[in-house]
């Protein structure tokens, strides 16, 4: 089992795919890496010898940036956002969605559960 970025990729699953477990590993990425460390793509985990995992993990700390390190910087850039107090800080510290998606409907993804208030709604029999 290869075990990469400090992620063990599933054994029996292609390398392309095997490598998109890592955080920051997307199907193109994966592509390229694969390209850059001259390893074939129709491996598959279990069938790599120890020389293909050393170039992968080369590639992969030279020119990419994965796991902890994206991570926090991802979260750092949040938290400025926050810190600032921007409107899209202001989304995020407040769980809404942040690149201009309604809420009046949808959203329940990033809102959560519906939470019922009382008064909301339609009473019966009461005219319009």
């Amino acid at each position: 089992m290869a075990r990469i970025a400090g992620v063990d990729l599933p054994k029996d699953k292609h390398i392309v795919i095997g490598l998109q477990y890592i955080y920051g590993i997307g199907a193109t990425a994966s592509r390229k890496l694969l390209r850059t460390a001259d390893v074939d793509e129709d491996l598959k985990v279990k069938d790599l010898t120890e020389e293909q995992v050393t170039r992968i993990r080369n590639v992969l700390d030279a020119d990419y940036k994965v796991e902890g390190d994206l991570r926090r910087e991802v979260q750092f850039n949040v938290k400025r956002l926050i810190d600032i107090g921007c409107v899209r800080g202001l989304r995020h510290k407040r769980s809404l969605p942040v690149r201009g998606q309604r809420t009046r409907t949808n959203a329940r993804t990033r809102r959560g559960t519906r939470k019922t208030v009382a008064g909301r709604g339609q009473r019966r029999g009461a005219k319009k």
